[in-house]
């Protein structure tokens, strides 16, 4: 098989970009927020239970706010899209012609020569007017389009599948190098998140693995800061 072959025949990934960057950041999000608080209260505590009781709070905590904050992000973007698509509706009963001239503008500034753009501009419009306007005026397919509580539900639960692995830490971790065994852990589930992210969506590995190590170091390290600054670190 020829490398043109190869590359014609290759997979593409970006049907897969929304509910992937979806997931990983509630899960990224699950693991950081819920290892920083573990990490906070195992420095400042002598006993597992609330080391345990903390992290369980911050856990579901985070994951409701997490579910909430993509329905309301969500929600409000298909809010926009559904007033695009009712005013897209409107002009096209109220000004065929013009919104004709206007999707023929689109390709050809996209490179077909002014003949062809309005030729397929025609064959569009007869097929699927609202459909063509959609996606080629105003970017709207049904890749980038989301349900809000799909949305919500995904991130709520790609958080809590995060948050479930430092908690597995502070409950069967030895209790005098938790702060340490927490840190190392959330690491190696940021290094094991980032590569199967990066597998998913068809990009570097290495790439991914060594952003996810570097800002989680940073976050999880301010996160200490802080707790330090406030007394939280009295160990």
């Amino acid at each position: 098989m020829s490398a043109h072959m190869h590359d014609y025949l290759a997979p593409h990934y970006i049907n897969r970009s929304n509910w992937l960057r979806a997931a990983v950041l509630g899960a990224n999000d699950g693991i950081l927020s819920t290892a920083s608080i573990a990490i906070g209260v195992a420095s400042a505590s002598i006993t597992r239970d609330p080391i345990v009781l903390a992290t369980v709070a911050g856990l579901v905590a985070g994951a409701l706010s997490m579910a909430a904050g993509e329905y309301v992000s969500v929600s409000s973007q298909t809010d926009v899209e559904k007033a695009d698509i009712e005013r897209e509706k409107q002009e096209l009963e109220e000004m065929p012609e013009l919104e004709l001239q206007r999707l023929a503008e689109i390709y050809e500034h996209r490179g077909l020569k002014k003949e062809t753009a309005m030729l397929v501009a025609k064959e569009l419009t007869e097929h699927d007017a609202l459909g063509a306007h959609l996606r080629d005026e105003l970017g709207l397919n049904e890749i980038s389009q989301a349900n809000p509580i799909q949305a919500a539900l995904a991130s709520g639960a790609a958080f809590t599948a995060g948050g479930v692995l430092p908690l597995l830490a502070t409950l069967f971790l030895p209790l005098e190098s938790l702060r340490y065994t927490l840190y190392g852990s959330a690491i190696l589930f940021l290094i094991i998140l980032g590569a199967l992210a990066a597998k998913t969506g068809g990009s570097g590995v290495l790439k991914a693995i060594v952003r996810v190590t570097f800002w989680g170091t940073i976050a999880m390290g301010l996160s200490a800061f802080v707790g330090y600054l406030f007394g939280v670190n009295v160990a």
